[in-house]
């Protein structure tokens, strides 16, 4: 049979990705103390605040000038799948609804006809450092469904699968299924307009943490899924007959069960798959359309509406000192995970 392995490429900041995801980007930041109001009890001189993408004392700043993280921008046209495995996240949008969520929890929004949100990251803990680590990826909507409402679907991290998977040595592989399902373990069911949702998509979100040594095989898809995995940490990782260095995305067929083999320290990696949209994609900034014209008239639009205007009072609203995480939907519904 064919390698399975068809390109590696390094991963830099933003990750390579295929049809139907648009971008994918691990942000790991060993933020400080909090200083009572939520931001860095440390000296932000020398950073580009509003722009600040450099590395300096293990964190960023992003586009937050006090808070870090992302404040009001607008989108339209796809998904943001935010997957936060350490710290919280403060999300506000136009449509009045809010929401703080982290340490495994995942939201889903879908961006639809179009909306405003603000991303910010909330350093509670006065008392110790506030890390804060998140996959954020884009997934794109087909035509059909690209001007749908806005809304957003928590995924609470007690109601995310994870699998603890052992080879015949008995070394462990931990397999968290955030979409698609592994086996009998199923996720919460994505937003139903999601091309996650449609039957035959095969999209498939998992982390996968390895045991030092370990060896798991990745099942077989199907012939037009495109697959994705990252090696984001860890020495090694053997993929079918070749090595995998550090750091790495691995672009995989589809059809084909892929057996991965462990180096000596623990391994961390993301797989991304799904059958491919196979439309045209006009994208520029926040905006993923099908044509230029379409992407013309999003401009349009947003200066126009301001995709609903924006509600808060500030362009980096956060929700407070609690340590505390809700969702607070734009019909005024409120959830709040289960205990784990």
């Amino acid at each position: 049979m064919s390698d399975p392995v068809l390109a590696t490429v390094p991963l830099g900041f933003q990750w390579p990705t295929l049809d139907p995801f648009l971008f994918c980007v691990h942000h790991d930041d060993a933020y400080p103390r909090g200083d009572g109001a939520l931001a860095p009890a440390a000296s932000l001189a020398g950073r580009d605040l509003g722009s600040d993408f450099q590395v300096r004392d293990g964190w960023r700043m992003y586009h937050g000038r006090t808070i870090p993280g992302f404040p009001s921008h607008p989108h339209r046209g796809f998904e943001t799948v935010t997957v936060v495995r350490r710290g919280l996240v403060d999300h506000a949008d136009s449509l009045g609804a809010a929401a703080r969520y982290g340490r495994g929890d995942v939201q889903w929004m879908t961006a639809g006809r179009g909306i405003q949100h603000a991303e910010m990251f909330p350093l509670v803990h006065q008392d110790r450092d506030n890390p804060l680590e998140l996959f954020q990826i884009w997934l794109n909507l087909p035509a059909a469904d690209k001007m749908v409402d806005p809304s957003y679907t928590m995924l609470w991290a007690p109601d995310v699968p994870t699998l603890r998977l052992a080879d015949a040595q008995g070394r462990e592989t931990e397999l968290e299924v955030i979409a698609g399902a592994f086996g009998g373990a199923r996720p919460p069911a994505p937003p139903p307009d999601s091309w996650a949702s449609k039957p035959d998509s095969d999209v498939a979100i998992w982390t996968l943490r390895m045991a030092p040594d370990a060896t798991f095989t990745l099942p077989p898809a199907g012939k037009e899924t495109g697959r994705v995995l990252y090696l984001f940490d860890g020495d090694g990782v053997r993929v079918a007959d070749r090595h995998g260095a550090p750091k790495t995305a691995f672009q995989l067929r589809g059809d084909a069960a892929v057996t991965l083999q462990n180096g000596p320290a623990e391994s961390q990696l993301l797989l991304l798959q799904g059958r491919p949209i196979g439309e045209p994609v006009a994208q520029q900034g926040p905006f993923v359309m099908n044509t230029r014209a379409e992407l013309q008239q999003a401009y349009t639009d947003y200066q126009r509406t301001r995709f609903g205007g924006w509600p808060w009072d500030r362009s980096d609203p956060t929700h407070g000192d609690e340590d505390t995480r809700f969702a607070r939907h734009a019909d005024g519904r409120v959830e709040r995970p289960k205990a784990s």
